[in-house]
């Protein structure tokens, strides 16, 4: 049972998105990571959306770039948290999907992440964050991974 899922608008996303379930996956955190569109498959998405609710998804994470809706069609058909990750695949640099990601109508908020792999990175977190309000073993597995993080930071600082 995945307590993540993890949207992409097209198979072009994937290298761009694939550290977000990396990191969840490092985590102990079960996904699914799939592909659906707001504009090409909204049936899919809206079905895609009831069923994995139904299996205990916790948190969905979208992400999609151009128009960017991806997220906001998701926020439409849940109460569950949203993250939206944009993705720079314009020659706008990525504005345009920062934009219609972060600019939703009050009542269906979406959690805005920073662009591609950052972002996908940072919405693992986030969403390992909002699992681990009600999980002790998880938030020890957070803390666990960021002194890691600060250990490195201190033996890089070593090398200078």
């Amino acid at each position: 049972m995945p307590q993540v899922a993890i949207f992409m608008g097209s198979k072009s996303d994937e290298s761009t998105v694939r550290p977000c379930a990396d990191v969840l996956e490092k985590l102990g955190i079960s996904c699914t990571f799939t592909i659906t569109s707001a504009h090409r498959t909204p049936e899919r998405t809206a079905r895609l959306i009831k069923e994995l609710e139904e299996d205990g998804v916790q948190v969905f994470i979208c992400a999609a770039g151009l128009a960017a809706h991806l997220a906001g069609a998701v926020a439409a058909k849940t109460v569950r948290p949203v993250l939206g990750i944009p993705i720079s695949a314009s020659s706008l640099g990525g504005w345009d999907a920062l934009l219609a990601t972060v600019q939703m109508p009050p009542g269906f908020p979406v959690g805005t992440l920073a662009l591609d792999k950052v972002g996908a990175r940072n919405a693992a977190w986030l969403a390992a964050q909002i699992l681990a309000l009600h999980d002790p073993e998880l938030t020890q597995r957070i803390l666990d991974e960021r002194r890691k993080m600060i250990e490195q930071v201190e033996e890089d600082a070593k090398t200078l």
